[in-house]
């Protein structure tokens, strides 16, 4: 499904994502990457977007190639991250000419709506993952600990504004998804417009998860994600899987 987020609006991204807001959870990525597969070298981040979380990631390692969907997204990253390679491709197909020590998997998996593609994506993950390597795969959120939610952000810079309610809700309990609603006010160049852009998620049981890793060729264990207050009381979870490969 296109989203206007990853497309037409990726001029505005920043004021909607801030770079800083992924200070900490990039270096604990890292952290958890590290201590799971010692001496990791490379890393491949799978559905990087505007590689937000990797320009703090990556202080972890020395060689990272970041991958994404969208190609105005990963031209952001580019900018952002001149030190990466980079790749456009599907996480639930891309095959690249070699491995790394780590792959990581953050929000973006959480477009994925079926247990097939996750198990598609699991396939991704154990093609690329070297033999003593480590990969994380952190998900929003899962249905037993999902809650509705909303969210209310703004950004200005020399140029553009915007303001944004976003609405995570599930309307439909128990078909495999829920929805994010984005209702965007944008200004530029004077003028305001309105967007509304929503975002189909899948929406799996733990159980789910490790069923659909496990046909993908990786075992995977449950770790604990310590969660700022903020995100608390809404749609997160504090759940992240670390895979090996089987």
């Amino acid at each position: 499904m296109r989203t206007l987020l990853y497309d037409e609006l990726v001029p505005f991204y920043h004021l909607l994502d801030p770079l800083e807001d992924h200070a900490d959870e990039g270096a604990e990525f890292g952290d958890v990457l590290r201590r799971a597969a010692p001496g990791a070298r490379s890393l491949l981040e799978l559905g990087a977007g505007a590689g937000h979380g990797a320009h703090y990631v990556k202080e972890s390692f020395e060689r990272v190639m970041l991958t994404a969907v969208s190609e105005p997204m990963l031209a952001r990253s580019r900018v952002l991250n001149p030190d990466c390679a980079h790749a456009l491709g599907d996480m639930r197909a891309l095959r690249l000419a070699e491995t790394f020590d780590a792959v990581l998997i953050h929000d973006a998996i959480t477009y994925l709506t079926t247990e097939e593609e996750l198990a598609a994506t699991a396939r991704t993950v154990a093609a690329h993952l070297a033999p003593e390597g480590a990969a994380l795969l952190v998900p929003d959120c899962l249905e037993e600990s999902f809650v509705e939610s909303h969210e209310d952000h703004a950004g200005d810079d020399a140029t553009r504004s915007l303001r944004c309610l976003s609405w995570s809700h599930d309307p439909v309990p128990g078909d495999g998804t829920h929805l994010t609603e984005f209702a965007f006010l944008l200004r530029e160049n004077g003028a305001v417009r309105p967007v509304h852009d929503r975002h189909v998620h899948g929406l799996f049981a733990a159980e789910a998860w490790h069923r659909a890793l496990c046909a993908g060729g990786l075992r995977a264990e449950e770790i604990r994600r310590p969660l700022p207050p903020e995100y608390r009381g809404g749609p997160y979870t504090e759940v992240m899987f670390l895979c090996r490969r089987a």
